[in-house]
């Protein structure tokens, strides 16, 4: 049998993935003693994983050897087991490959069998999965949000920022989001209830920023020159949750010019990755699925059709492209 699997062949440039990760039909994988095939439902494309793609050795873990099936985080059902813990039919989400099945190891890949009774299983990678830990943590425990507070988010329109987002409305704080277009921010206003949206493409981002009056917790999505507007716009003793470079994650370096706001100001400012709390997922998950399920927390899907369109989908993580959180339909 056989099934197919994105290879990743170059270092891409830009969002040319197109021209570094190629689709190709190869034997499909069966599992070793250990080992389960999951057959994909839905792909996880996670931003994050761009810098996996890089030659860049001082990321969090090695850059990926050119040849490497992409990785990433995958929900679907176990077809074949090889793991007492694991048997057929089971609605499973772990870290494994972009294609039509994946084979892992459980112990490595974080494989885990889901309550296949939520009402919507894509929410076990949305509400539900890391992106929902992730902003819990980043909001609650690094950010340490207070109510009352103010909290800014970037990227505000993606999967984890959304929900970072109504994470700390839900917890008494007055929330504002940096979206990049007019209809995003009347989505976070509208349907989300954030006090304010910052809308990029409309200029003067540090005017706006000086509107909201000054701001107790930035959850950094993004990095780059945005931090320029923002450190001089923090309250004393802010802190900053550092979640994700989208601006630069192909760069060797950041250069910040207002550095000199973190000690004029005292902030915290504490990069932190999910790797650090994944061990937590059912403590998380119970917090975040009791919110889901009052309908205080939700995730729009940006959903793509067919594994042959992956790279579509990838890129609209950098362009701009999506609202919520961005999938691959298998």
């Amino acid at each position: 049998m056989t099934h197919r699997q994105w290879l990743l062949l170059d270092h891409p440039r830009g969002v040319d993935f197109a021209g570094a990760i190629q689709l190709e039909e190869a034997p499909r994988p069966e599992p070793r003693e250990g080992e389960v095939l999951m057959r994909n439902r839905w792909l996880s494309l996670d931003a994050g994983t761009r810098m996996w793609m890089t030659p860049r050795t001082d990321g969090y873990q090695p850059p990926l050897p050119l040849g490497t099936v992409v990785p990433g985080q995958a929900l679907g059902e176990v077809v074949a087991s090889r793991h007492p813990g694991f048997r057929e039919g089971d609605l499973v989400r772990g870290f494994g490959q972009w294609a039509d099945h994946s084979c892992v190891r459980p112990e490595l890949s974080g494989l885990t069998v889901l309550d296949a009774g939520v009402d919507d299983p894509r929410q076990h990678l949305g509400v539900l999965g890391m992106n929902g830990w992730t902003a819990y943590v980043g909001v609650a425990e690094v950010g340490r949000a207070q109510p009352g507070e103010t909290v800014l988010v970037s990227a505000a329109a993606g999967s984890t920022g959304l929900l970072a987002m109504q994470i700390a409305r839900n917890l008494g704080c007055r929330t504002a989001g940096i979206v990049g277009g007019a209809d995003k921010g009347r989505y976070l206003t509208g349907e989300i209830g954030a006090d304010a949206a910052i809308d990029r493409r409309a200029g003067d981002v540090a005017g706006q920023l000086e509107a909201l009056g000054g701001i107790d917790v930035y959850f950094d999505n993004v990095g780059g020159p945005l931090l320029d507007d923002i450190l001089p716009v923090m309250n004393h003793y802010g802190r900053i949750a550092l979640c994700g470079l989208i601006a630069s994650y192909e760069e060797d370096g950041m250069a910040v010019r207002r550095f000199d706001q973190i000690l004029m100001r005292r902030l915290q400012v504490t990069g932190f990755f999910s790797p650090d709390f994944v061990h937590r997922g059912p403590e998380l998950t119970a917090t975040l699925r009791a919110w889901y399920e009052e309908g205080r927390l939700v995730m729009p899907f940006d959903e793509t059709v067919g594994l042959e369109n992956t790279l579509t989908a990838y890129a609209k993580l950098f362009t701009g492209g999506n609202l919520g959180k961005v999938i691959v339909r298998l």
